[in-house]
């Protein structure tokens, strides 16, 4: 009795000890996976109003639908009286002119990594957003006279090189 009681303790350590071996493994690989979502890098108000075009949609912003009388399978009650017209909603405060050096030239540039979008002057560039491809990661590196856009997904790298140190911006794209 006093052997068994022995095995089944031994036993019973052994597995505990896998068991947190185990957990504490792929608990480590697992934690070095995650990663931080990218962020949208900021517009300031000198890069808002260079571009004056509008949103097409918004995932936050969805049309009214319209109430014409063709649709005659709505079962929601129509309104009698006098009908309601909508307000026109004020426009855009503006502010003042833009105070960067770029034009307001605003390019994108699509790669197998994800997507770069640069503000090009004439004598300088501006990072307007970098958004990485599905399961791409992405790291930025800017200086007074470049900017590199790096998406990486294993051992695949993807640089966007935008100089501007030796003459007017130029963009470069190379695939490590």
């Amino acid at each position: 009795m006093r052997r068994g009681l022995v095995h089944v303790l031994a036993w019973s350590l052994a597995t505990g000890a896998a068991v947190t071996l185990s957990w504490w493994g792929v608990h480590t690989v697992m934690a070095g996976t995650v990663y931080d979502r990218p962020r949208a890098l900021p517009i300031t108000a000198a890069d808002a109003t260079t571009q004056e075009s509008k949103p097409l949609a918004s995932s936050t912003n969805r049309p009214t639908p319209s109430k014409s009388p063709s649709n005659s399978s709505d079962p929601t009650p129509k309104p009698t009286g006098t009908p309601r017209t909508p307000t026109p909603s004020k426009p855009p405060a503006q502010s003042p002119g833009p105070t960067s050096t770029t034009s307001g030239q605003v390019k994108s540039y699509d790669t197998d990594g994800g997507r770069a979008v640069f503000d090009i002057g004439e004598t300088s560039a501006t990072l307007v957003s970098a958004t990485p491809g599905s399961g791409w990661s992405m790291q930025v590196w800017k200086t007074e006279t470049w900017i590199r856009v790096e998406f990486s997904a294993g051992a695949d790298r993807v640089s966007v090189f935008c100089t501007w140190h030796d003459g007017p911006p130029r963009v470069e794209i190379g695939n490590y």
